[in-house]
């Protein structure tokens, strides 16, 4: 996957540190819309730098696509399934029951994302490279 990203900061190791913008379904075409209010919004990251790209620059960046699909899998994909689950696994239980447990595994699902964007932080998996400049 490439993206557009600007250089924020050089880092040491050949690394450096960059923005790049948050993307969403709806575009961001503010001028005809302005609902959501996440305007300029950004990611920063690390990413090598065997460019040499300096501070300031626009350069294009590439990631792994099969990482960041597994990752969208556990983010979006898991927490859905266990609710699915939760529910259709409880018919004996009253409605409510059913909507609690479904809830809860929901939640339960959410906790493999946070501990996966833990482990990929510290061990830099997901990592960008810069392959050259805009």
């Amino acid at each position: 996957m490439t993206q557009i990203a600007t250089v924020e900061r050089l880092l040491p190791s050949g690394n450096a540190e960059i923005s790049v913008p948050r993307k969403s379904a709806c575009g961001h075409d503010c001028e005809e819309c302005a609902g959501c209010g996440v305007s300029g919004a950004a990611v920063h990251a690390v990413a090598k730098n065997p460019i040499g790209a300096a501070v300031g620059q626009k350069v294009v960046v590439e990631s792994s696509t099969k990482r960041l699909l597994g990752i969208m899998v556990v983010v979006y994909v898991l927490p859905f399934l266990l609710f699915f689950a939760g529910y259709f696994a409880t018919p004996m239980l009253a409605e409510g029951a059913r909507y609690a447990v479904a809830i809860a595994l929901f939640v339960l699902g959410v906790a493999p994302a946070v501990l996966y964007d833990r482990h990929l932080k510290k061990s830099g998996e997901l990592s960008f490279v810069i392959v050259r400049p805009l």
